[in-house]
């Protein structure tokens, strides 16, 4: 099968053709329709996280695949050839850019008949982080407000649908055509970082997703209530300034949860939220790809198509 392979951190991704993953009696082989890149491939790719991801080359990059069920182990129930399924490999394991991956039965979820592959692929770690950040650990509800850095991200962009499904009021900040992305998504106030400045313009915040780090994570504890939340995706805040500020700050780290994944399949399709895509190119184009992932710049997720 044909598969985006890295031999070292920092070489360039090249496709090649490698064996079928074999699956042991806990996993499915999934032949991939479409995968989506992540801000974490890039920096797997850089070597700046291996001291928390240690990469084994060569490597198949990805982690986000969505595909149709091709075989299931020995011990695997509820799961038949043909199946639509959606999941998230472990990052370290990698595998979603290739034709066929292996993943734990117990870390998919169903896609709806009505949605496409490539959808399906753009959601589990941009929609699960942005759960896992808004309700499991930010506990936000009716009635409160949420500031969400990058709204027109990957990240950012589930995460003004899943505040606005729980009832909560959605500030944003982008720029550019993000502006306009983010107020269609649902945010009810957006404002112009490269023109406005949201540290200015905000206070009484009950929740701030912090996407970016650095200044802005930093001016962002400003205008939380007292007893407010600040959750960074990105970098671990500053307890200082979180005390300084009389809130509350924490590092949120995404990791697989099967469980998770099904719970936000089924709230997007209760509640209609859509995956912004922002491009979608073929297996054989996959270094367009991961050089618009790498500048920073994507509207929402980059897929990439096997099939």
């Amino acid at each position: 099968m044909k598969a985006v392979r890295l031999d070292g951190y920092n070489d360039v991704p090249v496709i090649r053709d490698i064996a079928i993953p074999q699956i042991g009696p806990d996993d499915v082989l999934v032949r991939v329709h479409a995968s989506a890149l992540n801000p974490l491939d890039v920096k797997l790719h850089s070597g700046v996280l291996q001291n928390y991801f240690p990469l084994e080359f060569g490597y198949t990059l990805g982690s986000d695949v969505a595909g149709t069920v091709e075989a299931i182990g020995a011990h695997v129930t509820g799961w038949s050839k043909g199946d639509k399924v959606v999941g998230r490999l472990d990052p370290v394991s990698g595998g979603a850019l290739g034709e066929f991956a292996c993943i734990p039965a117990k870390q998919l979820a169903s896609v709806p008949a009505s949605m496409s592959f490539e959808t399906a692929a753009g959601i589990p770690t941009a929609a699960g982080t942005a759960w896992q950040a808004l309700l499991e650990v930010g506990d936000l509800g009716v009635g409160q407000t949420v500031l969400i850095h990058a709204g027109a991200g990957g990240v950012g962009s589930f995460a003004i649908q899943i505040a606005r499904a729980v009832g909560a009021r959605v500030i944003a900040t982008a720029s550019g055509d993000g502006v306009d992305i983010a107020r269609t998504l649902g945010a009810d106030q957006v404002i112009d970082y490269r023109s406005d400045d949201f540290a200015e313009m905000l206070s009484d915040v009950d929740l701030v997703i912090d996407t970016i780090g650095g200044e802005t994570q930093q001016r962002s504890f400003g205008v939380l209530r007292s007893g407010g939340k600040l959750l960074s995706l990105v970098a671990p805040p500053d307890e200082a300034l979180a005390s300084a500020h009389h809130v509350t700050a924490s590092f949120v780290f995404h990791m697989s949860d099967g469980a998770r994944l099904r719970s936000v399949m089924s709230s997007i399709g209760t509640n209609g939220i859509k995956t912004l895509i922002d491009q979608t190119v073929p297996l054989d184009e996959f270094a367009t790809a991961f050089a618009r992932q790498a500048s920073g710049r994507a509207r929402g997720k980059i897929i990439v198509t096997m099939v």
